[in-house]
């Protein structure tokens, strides 16, 4: 490989159209069934082989605190490369640049999605080859969304939402994402969650009539059937949530949801000028940040480079 060999990888948001928990197992996770969707708001992963040693570089778009993002070997790109490498044996090396447009903490799995791309990118960069099975072993040893995130589209995850398995999904969606500038810490959800309620099932609630409605490509069937177990305790944590949630049904979303962990809010809405239209009305009330994305899109995927 020549020194200007240069690889782009493009990873997307996921939101979770179910997220159903069960009581923490005895390795303290929480076994899951989820159905993700990837959505059009998407980080880019610049791998390049320029230099000898390991950099790792952000750039940010506005409405991502840049400061809580670590650029040391505790980031989720550093510790994707240290996992990759190891499994070939190789040394870290190159110049990694995010542009960042995921928020931080907002239960999009933004690391996620930086994390399988740098995956991607590396290997394709170090031409290290890994099977596609390896691959996502590395991916869910990062954490349990990175799988999702290297696969996309729309798709089943159990254990702790590291196994992933596609649907089908025929339907065109178009969301409106509200994120905060103030995270939200996805363990402390999950003791809130414990909190909250201390005799849930170890059994997850199942998606079967969310799988078909998705299947069908209805939003107006899938509307009622969305679905998120964490809501309740990050509302709890997060009043201003509900009240944000209440705030876009009025307006006309088919629904409202929290994210994942929160505290980014989601709204279902019936078409991209409906979409639209619900964003224009979100930001004059109130907002300072409102983004239109559509789902489902790609999981991490080459989207620009050379070989050098």
């Amino acid at each position: 490989m020549s020194a200007s060999a240069s690889i782009t990888v493009r990873a997307a948001a996921k939101i979770n159209l179910h997220l159903g928990v069960g009581a923490p197992r005895e390795d303290g996770f929480h076994p899951l069934t989820t159905v993700y969707q990837a959505v059009g708001l998407c980080d880019d992963v610049t791998a390049t082989g320029e230099l000898p040693g390991w950099d790792l570089r952000m750039l940010v778009a506005d409405h991502v605190d840049a400061g809580a993002i670590p650029l040391d070997d505790t980031n989720i790109v550093s510790r994707a490369a240290t996992l990759l490498a190891a499994h070939h044996d190789l040394p870290v090396h190159g110049q990694v640049s995010v542009e960042k447009a995921i928020p931080v903490a907002g239960g999009l799995a933004g690391g996620s999605a930086d994390a399988a791309a740098a995956l991607v990118a590396l290997d394709r960069l170090w031409d290290a080859r890994t099977t596609d099975d390896d691959l996502l072993a590395i991916a869910a040893e990062l954490g349990s969304d990175v799988p999702f995130a290297l696969i996309g589209g729309t798709a089943l995850g159990t254990g702790r939402g590291e196994l992933v398995t596609p649907v089908a999904d025929h339907g065109t969606w178009w969301w409106v994402l509200v994120p905060s500038l103030e995270g939200m810490s996805t363990p402390a959800v999950y003791q809130h969650f414990d909190k909250l309620f201390p005799d849930a099932s170890p059994t997850p609630p199942p998606a079967d009539e969310l799988l078909a409605a998705v299947a069908a490509g209805d939003p107006k069937a899938l509307a009622p059937l969305l679905r998120n177990d964490l809501q309740e305790p990050a509302i709890d944590l997060r009043p201003d949530l509900g009240v944000l949630i209440e705030r876009g049904e009025s307006e006309g979303a088919l629904r409202g949801l929290v994210s994942g962990s929160g505290p980014t809010c989601v709204f279902l809405c019936e078409s991209g000028d409906h979409a639209r239209d619900l964003a224009g009305a979100l930001l004059r009330v109130g907002p300072e940040v409102v983004l239109v994305a559509n789902g489902a899109v790609a999981g991490a995927h080459v989207v620009g480079g050379d070989r050098g």
